[in-house]
């Protein structure tokens, strides 16, 4: 079994032979070195959302990411409107920290390119249609004979086998795994989530699976082969719902925005709006009732313990609805917040930015340098001793293929010297 290298600066360069220094790698692509992932290399095929998604995460992390586009560019590019300075928002929302290489894969020069960049990469990621990398020869086995120690992810749909042959885009997963069932009101059609949200799933998915994968290689020096789904994703992220069925034989039904098994956690109608209230367990109600000044409905026996409430949900929502609204949205929020109790405000998405940034929670960084800085959402965690960083704008199409190529070049000659 190969042993881990206990040199904190190199690693071993399988595909292409050698050592190659962690800290050069930062340097040659313009990285600090600071986060987590420094000195990792990312060849990024994917495409879209849940891979693009997963790899920003893992750069932002300080990992290098050189996303290999088609001739025109990932179709996101063309996602608009909304735009920034006539580019897609969409791109711009999963793409910083990466460089930008275009690649037609059709042809010969370009493909063997690709190749160099899978010997040279830690890390590699795709989400094409299931058999179009075999063709191309950058399956996982032809890319594990080009690097033994290659961690090679895959993304699709509805899996390898008999779901194969159908697109995996995120509403057909929303579809057919039971989510738009659950989405709307009893008397509304099924609806969608309102952003592709098995998309961002599966590339959390993604990003976990591939620290794992990492850290085994960290102490074994072997890669593997990391799959992944949309739909086993889409399952497992409905967590409570699915289980509703596999472990409970319920099959779940759409309840608007109220939940099946607590009771108030729902929204709720005040004088002027609606307000969010989520009531956890018997004592958060009793705590409720005592700040709507209605002590004595926390006593009753029809609504002292969960149970009860989920039976007698109809009589008791008439009476809080009554009680809310007597004072706007507004007040219940600050009076209730200022209870201790959990609640919060139904607002648009400039209200939640706006209600993050009140909370010092800083939730926009600007990502890039020198004239090219564009405001996008912050990483979702922070390292106290390695912080991430957001030193790369998303990048233009092919900005860094002279970069890339170069670096290519002499990971060939280190590996022949």
């Amino acid at each position: 079994m190969k042993q881990p290298s206990t040199d904190p600066t190199s690693r071993e360069g399988a595909g292409l032979g050698g050592p190659r220094s962690r800290r050069g790698v930062d340097e040659v692509f313009g990285r600090s070195g600071s986060g987590p992932l420094s000195g990792i290399v990312i060849a990024d095929f994917s495409r879209v959302l849940a891979g693009p998604y997963a790899t920003m995460l893992l750069a932002d992390m300080g990992a290098t990411v050189i996303k290999v586009e088609g001739p025109d560019g990932d179709d996101t590019r063309t996602y608009m409107p909304p735009v920034r300075d006539g580019e897609a928002t969409f791109f711009l929302s999963v793409n910083r920290n990466k460089h930008s290489i275009a690649l037609d894969l059709k042809d010969p020069k370009d493909l063997e390119i690709a190749r160099d960049l899978v010997r040279a990469s830690d890390v590699m990621i795709e989400n094409f249609k299931p058999g179009n990398m075999e063709r191309l020869g950058l399956d996982y086995d032809t890319a594990a004979q080009l690097n033994p120690e290659i961690i090679y992810t895959s993304i699709t749909g509805f899996g390898t086998g008999a779901g194969a042959h159908i697109p995996g885009y995120d509403l057909l997963v929303q579809a057919a795994s039971g989510m738009m069932s659950l989405t709307g009101d009893q008397d509304t059609q099924p609806f969608r989530a309102g952003v592709a949200l098995f998309d961002v799933i599966t590339g959390l998915h993604a990003a976990i699976g591939i620290l794992g994968a990492l850290h085994h290689k960290d102490q074994t020096g072997e890669g593997q082969l990391v799959e992944l789904n949309l739909l086993n994703s889409a399952l497992s992220g409905m967590v409570n719902q699915s289980a509703a069925y596999v472990t409970g034989g319920v099959v779940p039904t759409r309840m608007g925005n109220e939940h099946p098994s607590m009771y108030p956690y729902a929204s709720m109608q005040t004088g002027d709006g609606m307000i969010i209230i989520a009531t956890g367990n018997d004592a958060q109600f009793a705590r409720l009732c005592a700040a709507l000044a209605m002590p004595e409905v926390a006593r009753d026996p029809k609504f002292s313990k969960t149970l009860q409430r989920n039976a007698n949900r109809d009589e008791l929502r008439n009476m809080l609805h009554s009680r809310l609204a007597s004072q706007s949205a507004d007040q219940w929020f600050r009076q209730l917040s200022e209870a201790g109790l959990p609640c919060a405000p139904i607002q648009d998405v400039r209200g939640g930015i706006e209600f993050a940034e009140r909370l010092g929670l800083e939730p926009v960084v600007l990502a890039g340098t020198g004239s090219r800085k564009i405001p996008t959402v912050r990483h979702p965690v922070a390292y106290s001793r390695t912080p991430v960083d957001y030193e790369l704008a998303p990048p233009e199409l092919n900005n860094s293929s002279e970069l890339v190529r170069g670096w290519l070049q002499s990971q060939k000659a280190l590996a022949n010297a």
